[in-house]
């Protein structure tokens, strides 16, 4: 096969969730020959049992398909499938930094969605060239004029350059390769300069080390060469080099333009970062391919074993899981009411979700989790500047001078109808409006600013029953700005119990704390004496419930006599009582704390994230 760069095309496939991006993927394998019908399944590129199973993709996967044209030339077509959903947005921008083009998928039932829209931009972004597909046109209900309507006054695109598909049925599959090949450019790159490769996914195999995911912008690679990765350094020894189709097979070399692997005995996961550059170690290239930044965790809970005794299992399961996770961090940390366990650091609330199902399916480890929360930017007296990812280790209220929580720019595309309960849902959770734009096809995209502690809770769950399941979110992290935040503690008799603890802001702290109060009081069991719960921030106490005791009827012999009988032993059980008040402590059942922490996700908002906009 010809490596002359004017025969590749890179691409991927980017759409809103259930447009029908991993059917279009199938269809593509199946037409070019690269899986054979009889081993042809539905989510061919989608291995992992958990990505079938939700209809997501959670890993980065790339493919090499040989394509002749209807001339009859002879094509390498990459497809670099990416995960959409918004948590994984920067892997989706490196791998859009590997393509020249991209096919973009619109539902001919639903139409133009809010990923839609943000994946556009990132591909503009990008200077990709769009090749804009409307699929399921076989649906009773396709509305294909309306469609290519919405995508020539939303997304300023040529009608005339639309092309209509059915990836169910394989209608169209062969003039979107034909478009793949005539609109999409070749890749540009100079196959005499120094290697300069591009990391757009790594993971690791127990034989092989680490597996790199690259795209060789210029130069080429080998097995035998020296390499060296520009953010940290570091060198190797390329072992194997290949390609995906869609196993791994590998080849004598890499030249520029083209994507596959490479392997080079490299043991940790976390050196291998994503949009980093591979370059040649004894002949580097001059600067870095642009864009790189380190991943860091947004959202952050405590991952505690049920069964004490589950620790050390625990711990080797997020070992294991970090090896091909390098985005999700974990330390270990102590809480009294919990025991040990360990703060875990994760991109989003379905990137927390989907760690948390493998530890329970791959490790078999029953897992508490507590209630996710942000990191704070605390400013302290002395002018020092701490993050804090756990709210029981925020400093002393008389030390803190204001406290920065991160902000988020989200993007909503509803019917017009539902405008009034969208803005009013942004606006109780402290947004701030940015823009609102009504479309020709009677829907708006109203843009916010908003705490990204108030998108943890319960937003996304709230936005879906208020529209009906029609309102589609988007949204990228902007900055941090400061609010006034507050520490709300639960006291149970006097005690602050750390794993309830949480960083509310000041107006809603009183009914957060009454809230938390009022279910625990359902929750614990009555003791032999009275249990006080208590919401309090600093040293005020805002909210308060009691668990009556249990009584034994001790003037249950007395029939009749004197009264004074009857008040020696009420008042003899009412010492026993205070006694045992001081001495006893409140065992707080493992249900309690998970349906106040299920509470605190948000009334359900802790499931189902995946429609958030996995594309």
């Amino acid at each position: 096969m010809s490596h002359d760069p004017k025969y590749i095309r890179n691409f991927s496939i980017i759409a809103h969730i259930d447009h029908g991006k991993s059917t279009l993927a199938d269809r593509l394998l199946e037409y070019t020959g690269t899986v054979p019908a009889p081993k042809m399944r539905e989510q061919v590129l989608d291995q992992m049992e958990l990505e079938r199973e939700r209809g997501i993709t959670i890993k980065a996967k790339a493919v090499r398909l040989s394509y002749e044209s209807r001339e009859g030339t002879g094509y390498t077509l990459n497809l670099i499938d990416t995960p959409g959903h918004v948590d994984f947005t920067y892997e989706v921008r490196r791998a859009l930094s590997a393509c020249e083009g991209v096919l973009l998928v619109v539902d001919a039932s639903q139409g133009v969605e809010a990923q839609t829209l943000a994946n556009l931009h990132l591909a503009r972004e990008h200077n990709l060239t769009p090749i804009p597909v409307v699929n399921k046109i076989d649906l009773p209900i396709a509305d294909v004029a309306r469609v290519t309507q919405q995508m020539e006054d939303t997304l300023m695109l040529d009608p005339s350059e639309v092309i209509l598909c059915s990836a169910k049925e394989g209608i169209g599959t062969q003039e979107i390769l034909e478009a793949i090949v005539a609109r999409i450019a070749p890749p540009q790159g100079d196959p005499g300069a120094p290697l300069k490769a591009l990391v757009f996914d790594s993971w690791f195999d127990p034989f092989q080390g680490v597996i790199a995911y690259i795209r060789v912008v210029d130069g080429l690679v080998r097995p035998g060469l020296r390499i060296c990765l520009m953010s940290s350094g570091v060198t190797f020894e390329v072992s194997k080099v290949g390609v995906f189709s869609p196993h791994m097979r590998p080849v004598p070399m890499l030249h520029a333009g083209e994507v596959g692997y490479l392997t080079a005995g490299i043991k940790d996961v976390r050196q291998v970062r994503v949009g980093d550059t591979i370059t040649e170690a004894d002949r580097p290239t001059s600067a870095p391919l642009a864009g790189f930044r380190e991943v860091r965790p947004m959202v952050f809970a405590g991952l505690y074993p049920v069964e004490g005794g589950d620790y050390l299992r625990l711990k080797e399961a997020l070992e294991k899981l970090r090896l091909n996770d390098s985005a999700f961090t974990f330390e270990p940390e102590t809480s009294a009411a919990l025991g040990f366990g360990f703060r875990s650091g994760f991109l989003g609330l379905l990137h927390l979700e989907i760690v948390q199902e493998r530890l329970e399916r791959e490790f078999d480890v029953e897992l508490l989790t507590t209630a996710p929360t942000v990191v704070y930017r605390v400013r302290l007296t002395g002018g020092a500047l701490v993050e804090v990812d756990n709210p029981s280790r925020l400093p002393a209220r008389e030390r803190v001078v204001g406290i920065e929580e991160p902000y988020i720019r989200a993007m909503i595309m509803a019917p017009v109808e539902y405008v009034g309960p969208v803005l009013t849902l942004c606006q109780e959770k402290r947004g701030v409006q940015v823009g609102l734009e009504y479309q020709q096809d009677h829907r708006i995209v109203v843009t916010y600013d908003l705490p990204l502690a108030e998108i943890v809770l319960d937003f996304y769950d709230r936005l879906k029953s208020l529209s009906r399941g029609y309102a589609s979110l988007d949204y990228e992290l902007i900055d941090f700005r400061e609010a006034n935040l507050v520490k709300l503690d639960i006291l149970v008799n006097g005690e602050p119990v750390d794993a309830l603890s949480a960083i509310v802001h000041q107006d809603q702290a009183y009914h957060r704390g009454r809230q938390l109060v009022a279910t625990l009081r359902d929750l614990i069991p009555r003791q032999l004496f009275e249990v006080v719960l208590q919401a309090a921030i600093g040293g005020k106490i805002i909210a308060r419930e009691n668990v009556k005791p249990l009584r034994k009827q001790v003037t249950a012999k007395c029939y009749g006599g004197d009264v004074t009988r009857k008040r020696k032993l009420l008042e003899r059980q009412k010492e026993g009582k205070k006694r045992m008040k001081q001495v006893g402590r409140v065992e707080i059942p493992q249900e309690a704390f998970m349906a106040v922490l299920t509470m605190r996700g948000g009334e359900g908002g802790f499931r189902g994230t995946k429609g958030s906009g996995e594309a």
